[in-house]
């Protein structure tokens, strides 16, 4: 799946600061962290690339947060940082990581910024600590299938380097394949379109490189299904900087797929759709794509008759494995649904890295985000009434869809899209609205709060619901790694040194 050409290597900025970008002001309100001169001629003593530029900083401090989109065109951030710190070797990141816990500043480590819920905005100021300086594949293991890669690697090239010189692929594959780094998937616990076949990100770790909140360098993993305690690689994947910081990655990689076979099928229902692919996945047919649209984003997606509910399939590998597994898929798919043109595939596709759409609707003025949620298969057609109703009843809403895109044995991913118009001033109260209201439906329901996105800043609020008595664990683990509380505070919902984390 490497036909994708590598972008820069660089963050994107997700849509235009409105304004004099030297002149943003932080949103939310929180009091910055000061930054002293003595504090930052030791950084730079730390950290050979230090940038303390208004410009700059403004915009190292936003990411692809849909809600702080909003606010860029009115010249805002969510939070403002300090100075900006570009380390290039684990060093250089360990040196700088133990000065602010020593200091009591905040740090927020950021790779390609394409988080969506807000996971790297320095909410306190303090230092942004920009990974893209540690990029590459370091090494191969052609042998046992293990990619050593930096944790600062952008997904595009990566994918690239891997299939033109080792002819291999990790098969992660997000739609912000050239927007975001493999940190940032494993910071946020990701999940990329081929996920069916290839696992989350936490199913292809092997073993990580961690820099604690006191600057020591840890290895995690390494070994196939080691039993050396608790798994500590997972304690760190989707804990998004909050206890520790990723520099270094060991990854499960595959040969180059070899064949590749796609089909598309409709359903009269979402709940007849949702059916067929859990009998598929329990059959144990793994199609790297199978992605079920509702009838709304069916007909707005891909121009399908009234009633369809579409369901886009591709596998991709052994062809021996593919032509069984897609036998599977058309036995099933066939008795509760109908074949639909192939093609429909080819044009997902061809669009699937596109995510130019969401600036675009912002710039108009429309409030848009997506949603996604992980629930059993026995849950999920109430989540997916309960939530879009409670969406589309919250007063501006002109549109709320869903699809699925992601199978397991015991359940599935549902992914939301709304959109609204409210008055300019109304805005953040309406993008609250709507996530409460959604949120609710779905852990009330018997979701999960989250599937890839991670929770950042956005759904910070919900997290201890979410999680009931074991959220008190999770902070005990928080106190004992960062004690000072620097690293990505405001995050996760966890408590902050700094103070009250702020909403709109």
């Amino acid at each position: 799946m490497s036909e994708l050409r590598p972008g820069p290597g660089a963050p994107t900025p997700p849509i235009p600061l409105a304004g004099d970008a030297g002149a943003v002001t932080g949103r939310l309100g929180a009091a910055p962290v000061d930054l002293d001169a003595g504090f930052l001629d030791r950084l730079r003593a730390a950290c050979a690339d230090v940038e303390v530029d208004a410009a700059a900083t403004a915009e190292a401090s936003r990411d692809w947060w849909p809600l702080a989109m909003v606010w860029a065109t009115d010249g805002q951030v969510g939070g403002l940082a300090g100075a900006v710190a570009r380390p290039t070797t684990t060093g250089e990141v360990a040196a700088v990581v133990a000065l602010c816990d020593g200091a009591g500043v905040p740090i927020t480590a950021a790779g390609g910024r394409s988080s969506v819920v807000g996971g790297t905005v320095p909410v306190f100021g303090g230092v942004l600590l920009d990974l893209c300086g540690l990029s590459g594949i370091a090494a191969v293991d052609a042998t046992s299938m293990v990619v050593e890669v930096w944790a600062g690697t952008f997904g595009d090239a990566f994918e690239d380097e891997l299939a033109q010189r080792h002819a291999m692929t990790v098969g992660h594959w997000p739609q912000s394949m050239s927007l975001s780094t493999v940190g940032g998937w494993l910071a946020c616990r990701g999940a990329g379109q081929l996920s069916n076949r290839y696992g989350k990100i936490e199913d292809i770790v092997v073993g990580l490189e961690v820099v604690l909140a006191d600057g020591r360098v840890i290895r995690t993993g390494g070994q196939p299904r080691q039993a050396v305690g608790p798994d500590l690689t997972q304690v760190f994947v989707g804990s998004e900087g909050t206890l520790g910081i990723i520099t270094r990655a060991w990854l499960q990689a595959h040969p180059t797929p070899g064949h590749r076979r796609s089909a598309a099928y409709g359903f009269p229902t979402f709940q007849a759709g949702l059916d067929a692919m859990r009998r598929i996945t329990q059959r144990g047919a793994t199609p790297a794509v199978m992605r079920l649209y509702d009838e709304i984003e069916s007909q707005r997606n891909h121009q399908t008759p009234d009633g369809v509910n579409a369901l886009l399939v591709l596998d991709e590998g052994d062809g021996s494995l593919v032509d069984a597994g897609m036998e599977v898929v058309a036995e099933e798919c066939v008795e509760l649904g109908r074949r639909l043109d192939p093609g429909l595939v080819d044009h997902w596709m061809e669009r699937r890295n596109d995510v130019a759409a969401l600036e675009a609707l912002i710039a108009k003025g429309f409030v848009v985000d997506t949603m996604e949620v992980a629930g059993p298969w026995a849950a999920l057609p109430s989540i997916y009434e309960a939530a879009t109703a409670a969406i589309a009843a919250v007063d501006g809403t002109l549109a709320v869809s869903a699809h699925q895109s992601h199978s397991y044995r015991t359940g599935a991913c549902l992914y939301f899209t709304f959109a609204g118009k409210v008055d300019a001033d109304q805005r953040d109260a309406y993008y609250t609205a709507a996530w409460d209201a959604g949120t609710r439906a779905v852990l009330d329901h018997g979701g999960a709060l989250s599937h890839h996105h991670g929770v950042g800043l956005n759904r910070a609020r919900f997290v201890a619901d979410a999680l009931g008595p074991a959220f008190a664990t999770l902070v005990a683990l928080k106190r004992a790694l960062d004690p000072n509380g620097v690293l990505n505070p405001g995050k996760l919902g966890l408590p902050s040194p700094f103070g009250a984390v702020p909403w709109p």
